[in-house]
């Protein structure tokens, strides 16, 4: 009885968790459409995000069950080469930003480094384990050779997160939170520049790395956002609507940084419909049957994806999105056979229970 109850429940967990992230998606496009509806403005953009996310996330649920290994290691070159080879598939530096490439570049590589680390964790023999390591450290070599600091930044981050994830198999939640803590963080942090209540010394310093234009843009989707914070001021027309997008040569109408952009355009309801799906994708990482060093890996991965979208323009590409639903489902997925255990407060019991221990 009690081996037939434990797969019960956990099955009842999952369907929770994936029904909760159907409502939550669900609210994302029908809260795009209302605005737009009432502002008179363009919500292809949402709807494919949310499309590519719900995509992502099936794919790799069952992909992640029938190639635990396979499916994020392939991903990883995908995301590699692309982010390399395809100029056209991502877009140019920032003129004059330190940070570099904020935008799909960055979050490919870090992608692309969450893949091969999770492929890594959930390979049985060492030497395909310490290739795939490999891969994930030439991925921030290449991050640094297209001259990106964010990219090094984020990559080397879930790279040593990664590693570090052996020491938290017990605390699989508490590493999760932290994840999350420091997104807002990160989130409030840009929030607090904007509205110049950071001491003068790192004021300055934040400022040089984003560049004034970019701070521009963030006054102006600011501005937006406090002008109707209900509404917003419908979904695609910041570039209509902000001065700065005006005054510049190659706008791309976009004002570099998720929240703001929805605050913006979709007003408080769409931050908080955003926060809700970060919340939801940390929560089926939480209730995965996976083994906590590739759950804590994907986090890590996810959450340095939120910060460059946080402070760039990583969200706006559907190769972006598509590939973070896609690293989530394979970090939810049950694989059929075993893997590598870590003693993970989810797994570990259900395996015993079953009598494979």
């Amino acid at each position: 009885m009690s081996s037939a109850a434990g797969p019960s429940a956990e099955y009842e967990r999952r369907n929770v968790a994936d029904a909760a992230g159907i409502v939550v998606l669900g609210a994302c496009a029908v809260w795009s459409l209302i605005t737009a509806t009432a502002r008179a403005g363009r919500p292809e953009g949402v709807l494919l995000a949310v499309l590519a996310v719900a995509a992502g996330y099936a794919c790799g649920r069952i992909s992640g069950a029938l190639l635990p290994v396979a499916t994020p290691g392939a991903a990883a070159f995908a995301g590699l080469g692309l982010a390399l080879a395809s100029p056209h598939a991502v877009p140019a530096p920032d003129t004059g930003s330190p940070l570099g490439r904020t935008g799909a570049t960055a979050a490919l590589l870090v992608l692309s480094t969450g893949g091969a680390c999770c492929a890594a964790w959930a390979a049985r023999r060492l030497p395909v384990r310490a290739a795939l390591f490999l891969l994930a450290g030439g991925t921030v070599a290449a991050a640094a050779a297209v001259g990106s600091t964010a990219a090094v930044t984020a990559c080397t981050g879930v790279l040593l997160c990664s590693l570090a994830s052996v020491m938290m198999r017990r605390h699989r939640g508490v590493g999760l939170a932290g994840l999350g803590v420091m997104t807002g963080l990160v989130t409030g942090l840009s929030l607090a520049l904007l509205k110049g209540v950071l001491p003068s010394g790192l004021t300055a310093s934040l400022e040089g790395q984003l560049t004034p234009h970019r701070i521009l843009l963030w006054q102006d989707a600011l501005r937006m956002a406090e002008s109707d914070p209900g509404l917003g001021s419908g979904p695609g027309r910041f570039g209509e609507l902000s001065p700065t997008v005006g005054e510049t040569l190659l706008p791309d109408g976009k004002p570099h940084s998720a929240p703001l952009q929805q605050a913006a355009e979709q007003g408080l309801v769409g931050v908080c419909l955003l926060a809700a799906v970060f919340c939801w994708l940390l929560y089926v990482l939480w209730r995965s049957a996976r083994s906590t060093t590739v759950v804590l890996t994907a986090g890590a991965a996810l959450t340095a994806l939120a910060c460059l979208a946080t402070l760039g323009n990583a969200l706006s590409f559907t190769t972006v999105t598509a590939g973070a639903g896609l690293l989530a489902g394979v970090a939810t997925a049950r694989p059929w056979g075993d893997e590598p255990s870590d003693d993970s407060t989810t797994a570990a019991p259900e395996r015993v229970r079953s009598g494979r221990v």
